[in-house]
């Protein structure tokens, strides 16, 4: 059991008998009358998303999720392929499922898939991955003392905001969970 008042991003709860994850969450603790927990959760398995206040004192189960790296194979149009790198059991996982966290993964990359009751329900890449600028516009010479930045899009299809400097080509690093570039590599 976690107290609402304990809520933080990511957290996995139980309620009506579905199972929610913490997208977003505030304290409000308005002038006159008692403080309250607003929070957004997102359904894991429909992923609808619900705006539901709390008592911060309110009690909910915590949702036991199990989570296991895994290793992305091919896909066949609809179907992504995972093996469990310790038992080499393949596991197909619908594009709906896995389309947030396919813009930043490669073939024989290592994803963390989130079960709950075991069946899958969210895959995660790498925090920070090395990709290929595809395709880019050519920075202009000069214009680099306003520190501007265009787009660029990556080997896996993702499109991101790089500096003027980066060319089609270059090997670059991306924080997945913000969707910035980090450097050059």
């Amino acid at each position: 059991m976690v107290s609402a008042g304990d809520f933080r991003k990511g957290l996995t709860i139980e309620l009506d008998g579905q199972v929610y994850t913490v997208v977003d969450f505030q304290h409000v603790k308005p002038g006159k009358g008692a403080a309250f927990v607003r929070t957004k959760i997102k359904n894991i398995m429909t992923g609808s998303v619900l705006e539901r206040t709390f008592n911060p004192t309110e009690r909910v189960p915590r949702a036991r999720v199990e989570t296991k790296e895994m290793q992305y194979l091919y896909n066949d149009g609809n179907l992504y392929y995972f093996m469990d790198t310790e038992t080499y059991e393949q596991i197909p996982l619908n594009r709906e499922q896995v389309e947030d966290a396919m813009k930043y993964v490669k073939e024989n990359m290592n994803v963390t898939i989130k079960f709950f009751k075991g069946s899958p329900f969210s895959v995660e890449p790498p925090n920070f991955v090395e990709l290929v600028v595809a395709e880019t516009e050519p920075g202009v010479r000069g214009d680099t003392v306003t520190g501007g930045t265009k787009p660029a899009t990556l080997e896996t299809g993702a499109v991101i905001h790089v500096p003027l400097f980066v060319n089609t080509g270059d090997v670059i690093r991306v924080d997945t969970r913000t969707d910035e570039y980090m450097e050059r590599v």
